[in-house]
């Protein structure tokens, strides 16, 4: 009952909903100029054939649809927590969007993340660049601010949304369409070998920069070691790890053992069972993050030899 009480329902919910929001344009985003780059360069180096530029542009259309999905749940979140937002300030909802900088430059880039995976879906190149630029340049939008200590956050859910959300959009919009296309039927371990090749890199590259991130954010809320093991923070903390954990072993295991023996339809089917319990456990850590952002973290320790803590504010001077 205490650790129930401890949660500030329904604030794990629309965190969840903010994963979402984040990491299917992420994905779609790094499943476009990764996964169906890198396949198509790899392609066309042995020949490629009008079969796969058709399979790959249909996978290309799925995965915008899919951004755009994330791009609708990003803008309905936001249009929910406005008007709460708004009260806690004291202030309405048109003057907080006109008169915050930080809100603005997000309804802006919000906007043209929208119009471009609108405009990716009718496979407009120009499209995805918008929707890249309008996704990375919204999430990391304290940067225009110079608001350098606001990016923890950001970059690590940016390298987490590269990450596994690009791994569930190649397997919804890539390797489910390429296994289940008839006309690609002699093609597909070879065109799942290609994909997974491809996204190999940016999962290798994401991994250590989510890992860094992830430090610095439960460093800056633990204060000290101790907290980890001795509140409700750092063990619902440590819970998350372990579930982390899960997901660098499967990730593991499939760059080492299934990926190197890819070019079989039967190899293809394998890998993707294998990447969807990766995608599977990455959706309980989600759930684990979004739980935890929602428990108070730990009070910053007061100094050695502090004084005892005597009210000393005068009228007007707010004491912490």
């Amino acid at each position: 009952m205490q650790v129930q009480s401890l949660i500030k329902w329904p604030q794990p919910i629309t965190e969840y909903i903010g994963f979402i929001g984040s990491f299917l344009p992420a994905g779609a985003i790094g499943f476009r100029f990764a996964v169906l780059r890198g396949a198509l360069a790899r392609a066309e180096r042995t020949g490629a054939d009008a079969t796969r530029r058709r399979v790959f542009a249909d996978t290309a259309r799925r995965a915008a649809g899919i951004g755009l999905i994330g791009s609708i749940v990003a803008v309905g979140l936001l249009l929910y927590q406005l008007p709460g937002l708004a009260a806690r300030r004291h202030t309405t909802v048109s003057q907080l969007l006109t008169h915050n900088a930080a809100n603005e430059l997000q309804v802006g880039f919000l906007a043209l993340e929208l119009i471009g995976f609108l405009l990716a879906l009718r496979a407009s190149k120009v499209g995805w660049w918008l929707a890249a630029i309008g996704f990375v340049a919204g999430l990391l939008r304290n940067a225009f601010l110079a608001q350098w200590g606001e990016l923890s956050n950001p970059m690590h859910v940016l390298a987490g949304g590269l990450w596994i959300g690009t791994l569930f959009v190649m397997l919804v919009a890539g390797i489910q369409i390429v296994l289940h296309n008839e006309v690609a039927r002699e093609e597909r371990g070879p065109i799942v070998s290609d994909m997974v090749y491809s996204f190999s890199p940016l999962a290798l590259s994401a991994a250590p920069v989510l890992i860094t991130f992830g430090v610095i954010i439960a460093w800056e809320h633990l204060h000290v070691l101790s907290n980890l093991w001795s509140s409700p923070y750092g063990i619902a903390l440590m819970a998350k790890l372990c579930l982390v954990a899960v997901v660098f072993a499967l990730g593991a295991w499939n760059w080492r053992r299934q990926r190197p023996v890819l070019g079989s339809e039967t190899a293809a089917f394998a890998i993707k069972r294998s990447a969807t319990m990766e995608v599977a456990v990455a959706a309980l850590v989600l759930v684990a993050t979004a739980i935890l952002l929602s428990i108070p973290a730990p009070k910053r320790p007061k100094p050695t030899g502090a004084p005892p803590n005597i009210p000393t504010a005068t009228v007007g001077q707010p004491s912490h």
